[in-house]
């Protein structure tokens, strides 16, 4: 082999290790190298959990470290919020949010134990999710119309269970309620878990929740779902009918899921993350799992993720005065 061809082998070889130096996970020389902890405002077993169960995998996977969730449940959520407010900013603490939380505990409180804008910082949004309206199998009916029927027949029965009081999954069904003139009377629950298990035995005979709650549960019959807030069918279950499709297209709602870190974390360790979360949520395998939960993945930039969180604070806003619900 010639010398100057000798050269231009090592210089290519040079630069192939170096592409491959920068192709790999550069975000995990600069964020924190200990464990990574996941914070979620609800307990075990519920949608969002489950989610941020499937993430920190592909997270551990991405970035050869220890990721963990930490469930904080109550209070609708805002105690995992609580704990963002007084964690480290330098990125080893994030927290698995839903608007159920954020948005909805911001406009329908007087005072808020947070402030939206300066206590969180929003990272990277993982999906859109509409909410859903759930019967237990026990009560013996298929869909919104036989529910309908169902709840003439029993007026004392018109209660149903949320996932979050004073959330899109009390007022949709308030909501409803109105729309079809029959009260529907909410009963609190502390997260999507303990309901499911109330519905399943028939406890409480109807629902309202976020689609990625109780899909799993309606496919294997163990609940029905009779429709969904969406403004279009969901890919996980095209099957299931729209509020538009059952002819209340006022009643179209969709919340959303993201990634959130403290307040003062910095713009560079925020546009870090949003690119690690980003990779991690578009990856094939994540996305279809996301997808089987019911979650329509959708990722943004930190810009994009706020700007939706603050149009959906003008729109939930109102869906709570139609709801005739007070700020407490």
């Amino acid at each position: 082999m010639k010398p100057n061809q000798r050269r231009k082998l090592l210089a290519a070889g040079a630069s192939a290790a170096a592409l491959a130096a920068t192709s790999r996970p550069l975000l995990a020389q600069t964020l924190p190298s200990g464990t990574i902890r996941i914070l979620v405002g609800f307990p075990p077993g519920g949608g969002s959990d489950v989610m941020a169960r499937h993430i920190a995998e592909k997270l551990r996977e991405r970035l050869n470290r220890n990721v963990i969730v930490e469930n904080r449940a109550g209070a609708s959520g805002t105690i995992a919020i609580d704990a963002m407010k007084t964690s480290p900013t330098d990125g080893s603490v994030l927290m698995y949010g839903t608007s159920a939380t954020t948005v909805a505990q911001v406009v329908t409180r007087k005072n808020p134990t947070f402030d939206l804008e300066k206590d969180l910082s929003a990272i990277a949004l993982t999906g859109t999710v509409c909410v859903v309206y759930v019967v237990s199998a026990t009560l013996g009916v298929n869909n919104m119309a036989e529910y309908i029927a169902w709840l003439r027949r029993n007026p004392k029965n018109a209660t149903f269970g949320t996932t979050a009081f004073g959330s899109a999954t009390h007022f949709s069904m308030v909501e409803l309620g109105q729309t079809i003139g029959i009260p529907l009377l909410p009963v609190a629950y502390k997260g999507a878990a303990p309901l499911v298990g109330d519905i399943i035995a028939g406890h409480v005979p109807a629902g309202c929740g976020g689609l990625t709650d109780f899909l799993v549960h309606h496919q294997s019959g163990k609940l029905k779902i009779i429709g969904i807030t969406g403004g279009r069918r969901a890919s996980a279950a095209p099957e299931l009918p729209t509020v538009a499709d059952l002819g209340y297209p006022k009643l179209t709602y969709e919340g959303f899921y993201g990634f959130y870190g403290p307040g003062k974390m910095s713009p560079t360790l925020i546009n870090l993350w949003n690119r690690e979360l980003r990779a991690a949520t578009e990856s094939p395998d994540l996305r279809d799992k996301l997808l089987g939960l019911g979650l329509e993945v959708q990722t943004s930039s930190p810009a994009e993720m706020h700007t939706r969180q603050m149009n959906l604070v003008t729109s939930f806003t109102a869906s709570m005065k139609a709801a005739g619900y007070t700020p407490d």
